[in-house]
């Protein structure tokens, strides 16, 4: 079958089985296009929670959808290929973070959205790229031990300088492969060009942006801008996909080496086999569910408290 008619068969598939289709920023436009929704990882599970469908497919990587499934314990979750996982969320167990706790024992333990369900069990708060700042801001335990990503806690800990940080060893292997060379040899390349650049990047690229924030924020920022080129210092999909939605203006990659392998596993006939029912269902122990659930929970309640703020 073509591109076209395999997206149509989903779009048949989906009315006909009741399903819906996540998927993540990162993922091939032709999954994008068939997808009801997309955009970042916690955003997706939010939305999911909200949908009537008691069918949900991740395409995406599998903690992506074990936080679908914490947030809608009641639905059957799908990841669309079961090998698509995240060094990062790999990275620390549970057992090393337990170890890490006794090591700081006044410290409030902060989990990245990028962890798995596994690992958020035994955490204080979960937190996103673009909320980790405000969130980790109103805790008021002054000692965050920070995981896994000692990139992003950096930038965090720039924000909140009246807080003592301890970090692991931890980030994504991806953002974390460009570096100031890079940053000189685009901008020297694309002078002029603005740098638009995520969180988890090392921190000599982080300080030498023109924005930092989220994968959604710099699609946001890029469309709204009046700048006319950009340099994009994330996951390298996202700068097509904007030369995709801003056709009058230049997206260029920071690096060559912003490709996700995981991400690029998912195929749109991935998609078409887990709509169909062929998909690696998503099962957590219901302890984990319980205990996972409380710290994305909180998230959501110090979320609110700033919306109301």
């Amino acid at each position: 079958m073509t591109i076209c008619e395999t997206q149509e068969k989903i779009l048949r598939l989906k009315r006909e089985r009741d399903v819906c289709v996540l998927a993540h920023s990162y993922q091939s436009k032709e999954i994008l296009e068939i997808a009801d929704f997309t955009g970042d990882s916690f955003a997706l599970s939010e939305m999911a929670a909200k949908t009537a469908q008691n069918t949900v497919v991740m395409a995406g990587v599998r903690f992506m959808a074990e936080t679908v499934k914490l947030l809608s314990p009641e639905k059957a979750v799908y990841l669309a290929n079961p090998k698509a996982g995240c060094p990062m969320a790999d990275q620390l167990t549970p057992e090393a973070l337990i170890e890490a706790k006794r090591l700081y024992p006044d410290y409030a333990v902060v989990a990245y959205i990028n962890t798995t369900a596994a690992l958020k069990a035994h955490c204080d708060v979960c937190v996103t790229s673009s909320t980790a700042v405000e969130i980790v801001r109103k805790l008021d335990n002054p000692n965050i031990l920070f995981i896994p990503d000692k990139n992003l806690g950096d930038y965090v800990a720039r924000q909140i300088p009246e807080k003592n940080f301890a970090f692991l060893d931890g980030g994504c292997p991806i953002h974390a492969a460009v570096g100031a060379a890079d940053v000189s040899d685009a901008r020297r390349t694309h002078p002029g060009a603005l740098l638009l650049v995520h969180p988890e990047c090392v921190p000599d690229v982080v300080r030498a942006a023109d924005f930092v924030g989220s994968t959604s924020a710099i699609m946001e920022y890029a469309k709204n801008s009046d700048a006319r080129e950009f340099i994009i210092g994330t996951e390298s999909s996202i700068a097509s996909h904007l030369q995709y939605a801003c056709p009058d203006k230049r997206f260029h990659v920071l690096g060559k080496k912003l490709i996700c392998p995981n991400m690029r596993l998912t195929t749109l006939n991935d998609v078409c086999y887990a709509v169909n029912g062929a998909g690696d269902e998503i099962v957590l122990p219901p302890d984990t569910m319980k205990t996972a659930r409380k710290c994305i929970d909180e998230m959501i309640r110090l979320g609110r408290r700033e919306a109301r703020a």
